[in-house]
């Protein structure tokens, strides 16, 4: 985006002029408002120093020696980028109606009928610097509540303590994940994790200790996701999920197990657990999506698993078979 001009002396003026009595009035004019123009007397110069220079206003000749002012116009408007917009007056001695509505249409935005009057000339060179600073400030407006969109959408599904992706995350691109594996008759895996015995670990080593906990083994977890599609997600309190799409059970446990090993080597000190350091218990199940089969009945099998294994001793993997949810 072009920057904020600031005086008179730092507007870029481009005046496209073929007659040199005129263009020698016109640099007079602006001189005089201190502006110092950049000139050209046809249109390919025009377009030339358009492109270097990007000023902010052009004053057009409607009739150039070689490309007719209105397609210079409407090659500039073609040019430009969506955050930057370059005022043109057209000057002509034509009046017809018709010259003045083509002028417009092309992108032309004022006119000065020649001769060119200097207090007319003034005026509409401060009307249409004004309109362009409007245009940069709301387009700079745009851009910063853009900005604060898109970290409001992060924010929103981002998990505040740990980093990963939050519940209203899973639930949104579980379901997308889903149907893509549908289409594809592929398998979606669920793994549920939960920390063992993590209630006991904050009563023992408090809040902070807790958090730090759940952050060091949510980057274990965010680290078992590694594919676009996949997904890692704080599912509530300690609890975390997987969603692991073209996956089947057997490769589902294999990244649970290899997930419970990087969260025991970690070896953060856990009084309540049989190695003495924290551990995770994972349920894993797995289905290949159809019009019988539910996302909900998968993540109620997967959390079945989970139960048995922490049933069964902890700091193991349990996988279950779709449709399990005693």
């Amino acid at each position: 985006m072009k920057k904020k001009m600031e005086s008179n002396d730092t507007i870029k003026v481009l005046v496209v002029e073929d007659s040199k009595v005129t263009m020698k009035v016109l640099c007079n004019y602006l001189g005089r408002m201190s502006i110092t123009p950049l000139t050209a007397e046809t249109g390919a110069a025009a377009l030339d120093i358009y492109h270097r220079e990007q000023p902010d206003i052009i004053l057009l000749d409607a009739q150039l020696p070689d490309i007719d002012g209105f397609d210079v116009a409407l090659k500039i408007r073609a040019l430009e980028k969506a955050e930057d917009w370059t005022a043109i007056i057209f000057l002509t001695s034509m009046d017809k109606d018709e010259d003045l509505a083509r002028g417009i249409e092309v992108g032309g935005d004022d006119y000065l009928m020649k001769p060119i009057s200097e207090i007319v000339l003034k005026a509409k060179i401060r009307a249409m610097y004004r309109l362009v600073e409007m245009q940069r400030a709301l387009v700079d407006m745009t851009q910063k509540l853009n900005e604060a969109n898109v970290k409001l959408q992060r924010l929103s599904a981002t998990d505040g303590l740990t980093g990963i992706s939050n519940r209203r995350m899973y639930d949104e691109l579980a379901i997308r994940e889903w149907r893509r594996c549908e289409r594809m008759n592929k398998p979606l895996a669920l793994v549920m994790i939960d920390v063992d015995h993590f209630k006991l670990f904050n009563d023992k080593y408090g809040h902070q200790a807790g958090d730090e906990c759940l952050k060091k083994v949510a980057d274990q977890v965010g680290r078992a996701a590694p594919r676009a599609t996949d997904l890692a997600a704080r599912y509530g309190g300690e609890e975390f999920v997987l969603v692991l799409g073209e996956t089947d059970t057997d490769g589902a446990k294999w990244i649970a197990n290899r997930l419970r090993q990087q969260v025991s080597d970690l070896n953060i000190p856990h009084y309540a657990t049989e190695s003495r350091h924290v551990t995770i218990s994972c349920g894993v199940a797995s289905v290949v999506p159809d019009e019988k089969t539910t996302l909900e009945t998968l993540l109620k099998s997967a959390d079945f698993a989970l139960y048995q294994a922490k049933k069964t001793g902890r700091d193991r993997v349990g996988a279950g078979v779709y449709g399990q949810i005693e």
